[in-house]
């Protein structure tokens, strides 16, 4: 008698739904398997720097290498500190991403509330100029800036690093907020109005609560952006206690080199500069998934 219920039609749906079922547990293991996989190779890297960051100089070069050290040596970390101002050059890392990023925030929000929320002559002329310049290579720009800080007097100051980007923020900081904000109706801006509030009042208490994923993604961006940056750091300053974190690593591989290898020194210094990076990541992970999946695309 069961072996005739197997066989009739009402059996086939439960086969076919078990089958479904093990095809999708199946693809989930292989999906999640991958994942690992490639979790493990791209951090291998990463875990190999901080193991060779903790060795003796000598462990460095022998062979075959070998993954962890004899001793822990954290005492690289220590002389890195000690015999430069990598304090120093922290300070004036953090300063400037803090300056840097607050500006992006607040001003490229207001450029693209008023590209998003207002209907103006030319708006969208004037906007695809703002994503045209995301194609100029700010290499361009570079001789013209250097000649306005110099007569300015800003040359080697953290002015150059920062101020700026509170006159508008940048190309790709309004575009992010201008799509993030089109996806909020307008009838919350409409009714907000209608109760007697300025246009100010509804950016600053109605879209920007809004917009936290949006801003959380745009400064982790922003502050991973202007923690490795380079070209500008290195152009427009001179002095070594202004060095930030980039041009103090290369500042401390371009330094002689003494009887004394310093290969283990330069990766614990980069395992450093890594660090904070990664706890902001990790920190806003939530809001910076959430502002990705959001931003849409819309006109």
């Amino acid at each position: 008698m069961d072996h005739a219920a197997d066989s009739t039609p009402s059996g086939t749906p439960m086969r076919s739904t078990r089958k479904w079922v093990l095809r999708a547990r199946l693809k989930r293991v292989i999906l999640y398997t991958v994942a690992i996989l490639l979790g493990i190779l791209f951090m291998f890297p990463f875990a190999w720097t901080v193991a060779s960051s903790l060795k003796q100089p000598r462990e460095l070069f022998i062979f075959p290498p070998t993954f962890f050290p004899e001793a822990l040596q954290f005492d690289n970390y220590i002389t890195i500190f000690r015999d430069y101002p990598f304090d120093r050059w922290y300070a004036n890392t953090f300063l400037v991403v803090i300056l840097n990023t607050a500006g992006v925030l607040i001003t490229s929000s207001i450029v693209a509330y008023g590209f998003a929320r207002f209907n103006f002559r030319f708006r969208h002329i004037l906007f695809i100029l703002v994503l045209a310049t995301m194609m100029m290579p700010p290499q361009i720009t570079l001789i013209p800036r250097f000649i306005l800080f110099d007569k300015l007097g800003w040359l080697n100051t953290l002015l150059p690093l920062w101020l700026p980007a509170w006159f508008g923020g940048t190309p790709f900081a309004i575009f992010l907020m201008r799509q993030f904000m089109l996806t909020l109706p307008k009838d919350l801006d409409e009714a907000a109005v209608l109760d007697g509030a300025s246009y100010f009042r509804v950016f600053w208490e109605i879209l920007i609560p809004l917009c936290k994923p949006a801003l959380a993604t745009l400064a982790i961006i922003n502050f991973i952006a202007v923690w490795n940056e380079f070209l500008d750091p290195v152009i427009f300053l001179s002095s070594v206690e202004k060095f930030t974190v980039a041009v103090g690593l290369w500042y401390f591989q371009a330094q002689p080199m003494s009887s004394t290898p310093t290969a283990h020194l330069l990766l614990a210094a980069s395992v450093t500069t890594i660090i904070p990076p990664i706890i902001l990541f990790f920190a806003f992970q939530r809001y910076f998934v959430r502002g990705v999946a959001l931003t849409g695309l819309k006109g």
